[in-house]
């Protein structure tokens, strides 16, 4: 029920405006939270768009390499003690690249950024950079690993010496540099100053320290000015094809940053530092235990980290992280949306009620950075080349992007299998025309498992073994390359303007000349 708020005394009124204000909060966070589980299955996941080209997978992004530019499709997938948990957490994907794009604008008189634009919510598109392969971590505060590196004794990190009596918590003055490795998979791994300056050069390795610690103050100040404390940061650097360095990927972001409030540090720290000079505990982690009402709430996946342990996960001995419940999801998605509004200062609208990878498919069609679709040309061997190239050149025509693969059916079966597993997460449709002279096992083994169309259109002409394949296999049968071609346009003209407006003009320009060839019959009969 609403609080109402009546006149009283000064000291009273003071009262009732706070509790009208919890209230206020208390109701406000429950309307979020139950509009954000009508979002639940609304989710991202990996974001497979085989027309962009190769994909490079990370753990929360799809990145692709498309001309001079850099597509990546940031997804909703968490991770925490590196395992990627099985659930899907509604606009963190969308949370992550809005809160960059508002850092970039806050810092681009530091640094120049990668960004080009933002082609949806979940699609940021930057300049493609020489990555320097380092994450260039500064840290504000004793927290998080390096916290409990302390605690066991370690007194040295990155080369740098840290002095004796800090406790968890603590502010570093002033903020310490720690780089360390960027690992394709794993953990990454502290280096020394001297390391990075092995590693891309010292005067580049200074010049990203400079630049790594002007971010973080900025970015410090900015967040205090909201009621915030960065507590630490990563970032990453490239250097451009004159050697100009620009930051890269995220900027203070909850998954690449910690973050509290101030209110939080200012009222649990006191409180804290007071119990450990009683010198009843050995450590701020004993005391966390004792007291865990001290422990401070953070705007970071520590959330997520936090669930998993109480729910028994042990990530030094188990394979895969467990699966959150509705409503552990749920207070994920609700802490990223604050945390954005909280740092940009602007709300968080709910975006309609769409599917995000049909969305984003739409929006880089808008953006003229995708047709939307793809056709995949398998053959058996690459001394059909001739017929295969006739049939990109077919698909040219209706403006359909095509991609030649060759892979045995009888030789690979297993990379088949592979590749059809592949097309298979295709956020954009398919189809693949199979191209197989002899006998044909590749048509009808691509149809038994693909989840798209599959035809028919071998080299060698009517051949009828593409017609006897075994019970499940549906591929279709088209002869003639040009027809390969309009049987696909037909296919994908539904969801692509494009190549609807092409199979449009290739109708009509046959009619025309059907017209204009009977005009001319006509007109010479006429005429004799």
């Amino acid at each position: 029920p609403l609080v109402r708020c009546e006149r009283h005394r000064p000291g009273q009124r003071q009262q009732r405006e706070r509790a009208c204000a919890m209230a206020s909060t208390a109701q406000a966070e429950q309307a979020a939270k139950a509009k954000i589980r009508e979002y639940l299955d609304l989710t991202l996941p990996e974001c497979y768009i085989p027309e962009l080209g190769e994909q490079k997978q990370g753990k929360v992004r799809s990145i692709y390499f498309s001309g001079k530019n850099v597509v990546m499709v940031t997804n909703d997938r968490v991770s925490a003690f590196d395992y990627i948990l099985p659930n899907l957490i509604p606009f963190k994907g969308q949370v992550l690249n809005m809160i960059s794009e508002w850092a970039f604008g806050q810092t681009k008189d530091i640094v120049p950024n990668a960004l080009v634009e933002n082609v949806d919510e979940n699609v940021v598109v930057q300049k493609k950079m020489k990555n320097l392969n380092v994450e260039l971590i500064v840290r504000g505060y004793l927290w998080g690993s390096m916290a409990a590196a302390y605690e066991k004794g370690d007194r040295e990190f990155c080369g740098l010496k840290v002095p004796d009596g800090l406790i968890r918590f603590q502010k570093f003055d002033p903020p310490l540099f720690t780089p360390t490795t960027k690992a394709e998979v794993g953990h990454d791994e502290n280096m020394t100053m001297e390391e990075v300056e092995k590693l891309v050069g010292k005067d580049l390795a200074n010049r990203a320290k400079d630049i790594a610690m002007k971010l973080y103050q900025r970015g410090s100040e900015l967040m205090r000015k909201r009621g915030l404390i960065l507590i630490d940061t990563k970032y990453e650097f490239g250097v451009d094809e004159k050697g100009v360095l620009h930051v890269i990927d995220e900027v203070n972001t909850p998954d690449s940053s910690r973050m509290c409030t101030v209110e939080e540090w200012e009222t649990k720290y006191p409180k804290i530092a007071a119990e450990m000079k009683t010198g009843k505990f050995k450590n701020v982690t004993e005391l966390m235990k004792a007291k865990p009402e001290l422990k401070l709430k953070e705007f970071s996946k520590q959330y997520v980290r936090d669930a998993l342990l109480e729910m028994g996960f042990d990530p030094t001995k188990d394979k895969s992280a467990p699966k959150l419940s509705d409503d552990q999801v749920v207070e994920c998605a609700y802490r990223y949306i604050r945390i954005y509004e909280q740092i940009t200062g602007n709300v968080f609208q709910f975006p309609a009620k769409m599917a995000p990878a049909k969305r984003i498919i739409m929006n880089l069609q808008r953006n003229g950075m995708l047709v939307g679709c793809m056709a995949v040309i398998a053959a058996g061997s690459d001394s059909d080349m001739p017929h295969l190239e006739t049939l990109a050149k077919e698909l040219a025509k209706f403006k359909i992007p095509s991609q030649i693969r060759i892979c045995s059916a009888h030789k690979q079966p297993a990379r088949l299998e592979g590749l059809l597993q592949e097309y298979n997460k295709s956020t954009e449709p398919i189809i693949l025309v199979g191209c197989a002279g002899g006998t044909d096992a590749l048509s009808g083994t691509a149809s038994y498992f693909a989840k798209f169309p599959v035809v028919s259109c071998p080299p060698d002409g009517m051949n009828q073994t593409c017609l006897t394949n075994p019970p499940g296999s549906s591929n279709s049968f088209i002869c003639k390359p040009a027809n390969v071609a309009k049987f696909a346009a037909q296919t994908f003209a539904v969801s692509c303007p494009v190549v609807s407006a092409a199979l449009d003009a290739s109708i009509a320009e046959k009619i025309r000349k059907l017209e204009q060839a009977d005009e001319q019959l006509l007109k010479k009969a006429r005429t004799t």
